[in-house]
């Protein structure tokens, strides 16, 4: 008997008990839909990750105010504003593997341009801010290091602060005005989307140090050079964890902090953060995958346990097919297809399902979901293997039967 024969009479058999044929695949199908949609939600949570990862910049460390002691009580992190613009400068001087070193300060303000306005973090930084975060323009320009060091009123606004102040229309050349300031826009950030923590990367805008430091968010003179943070990019190829160390110890040296002391800065290294995050979401996927795997294995057995009751129920057509002259092989063959036929119909079916879950999941939940292609051809593939493995034994049986005593059953 040829494959196609086979295949036919499968199909035919299937036909024959098409409503036990569908309940006995919703075990495959369900396992199969559960696969897909659990690892399209891991593989979108990983992808958001790896962008959150990009849109940080590569190489990346940023120092804050660590916490200190007065008078016998421990005060919080950036309790003290021990950070200054200098300590940016003696960075990018003192250690070779960094290849710059932005200091920052931050604060929340209100924009109005023309009738329109909108509250946004207005952060004042060093050019060398934009490098170690790899920001890119949509249009316009970067403010130059003559308009930084001048103090001039330059201003870069980030996607959604653009968005919300000048719709659809360029605001390059334009001003707005930050509490009485009018600063000319010089360029548009590119978008960078959702950051770590879910805040808005691109709800900012961005203008020289010096001019944040004079116009906008001004401090007496003890403090007037002192920053919220500095962000440390290293160059391509060193070793994170050493130029890590080697930043605490400059800034024990620098602050003169003694051996018995707590260090004076804290140093969050965010690729290692994310990459926590990546490594949490891929236990999470491979944990909901193994459970939807636990539903292919009943719908296996249920595979199984109707392809006994297929060969109980046609004992003595096996046995006249046998007394005919057919071949033992062919009625293994004959049930082994029909066993597979009906896991791969379930699967497929589970493949349908499952994609349209994911992006129903995507729509109503806002739950990031990138179908794995090479996932849904395994997952295809699987079902077709519980089948053969789940359907041997019963079609072994059938082939092994006796056809004087299988023509005798009842």
């Amino acid at each position: 008997m040829d494959l196609a024969e086979a295949l036919r009479g499968a199909l035919a058999a299937l036909a024959a008990n098409k409503l036990r044929a569908m309940l006995t695949a919703l075990g495959i199908f369900i396992g199969v839909a559960a696969v897909i949609a659990t690892v399209g939600v891991g593989a979108g949570a990983r992808e958001q990750v790896l962008a959150q990862i990009r849109s940080l910049g590569s190489n990346l460390l940023v120092v804050t105010p660590g916490s200190f002691n007065m008078g016998g009580v421990r005060l919080g992190a950036g309790a003290r504003q021990n950070l200054t613009w200098d300590d940016a400068r003696v960075i990018e001087r003192d250690l070779p593997a960094v290849e710059v070193a932005g200091a920052f300060i931050r604060s929340q303000q209100q924009l109005v341009a023309q009738n329109q306005n909108w509250p946004t973090f207005v952060q004042g930084i060093d050019p060398e801010y934009l490098v170690a975060h790899e920001w890119g323009l949509a249009s316009g320009r970067f403010f130059t290091p003559e308009e930084a060091a001048g103090g001039r009123k330059v201003a870069l606004l980030g996607a959604t602060v653009a968005q919300n102040l000048f719709g659809d229309e360029d605001p390059v050349g334009r001003q707005v005005r930050i509490r009485t300031t009018p600063f000319e826009v010089v360029g548009v950030l590119a978008s960078k989307g959702e950051g770590q923590g879910g805040w808005d990367q691109d709800d900012i805008v961005l203008i020289p140090f010096w001019t944040a430091r004079r116009s906008i968010m001004g401090a007496s003179r003890a403090w007037f050079r002192s920053v919220n943070a500095i962000s440390v990019k290293v160059h391509e190829g060193e070793d994170m964890k050493l130029v890590e160390e080697q930043l605490r110890a400059l800034f024990r040296q620098h602050h003169r902090v003694v051996a018995n002391e707590p260090d004076t800065v804290n140093i969050r290294n965010l690729a290692e953060v994310a990459a926590t995050r990546d490594a949490s979401a891929r236990t999470l996927s491979t944990l909901l995958a193994a459970v939807a795997a636990v539903s292919l294995l009943v719908g296996g057995i249920g595979v199984m346990n109707i392809m006994l009751v297929s060969v109980t129920e046609r004992t003595r057509e096996i046995g006249l097919r046998l007394a005919v002259g057919a071949r033992r092989r062919d009625i293994l063959w004959q049930f082994l297809l029909e066993a597979v036929t009906l896991a791969l119909l379930g699967g497929a079916a589970g493949v349908a399902a499952g994609i349209g879950v994911s992006q129903l999941m995507s729509q109503w939940a806002g739950w990031p979901v990138l179908i794995q292609w090479d996932a849904v051809a395994l997952a295809v593939g699987v079902s077709g293997l519980t089948g053969l493995f789940f359907g041997f034994w019963p079609a072994r049986r059938a082939a092994m039967l006796d056809p004087i005593q299988a023509l005798r059953s009842e």
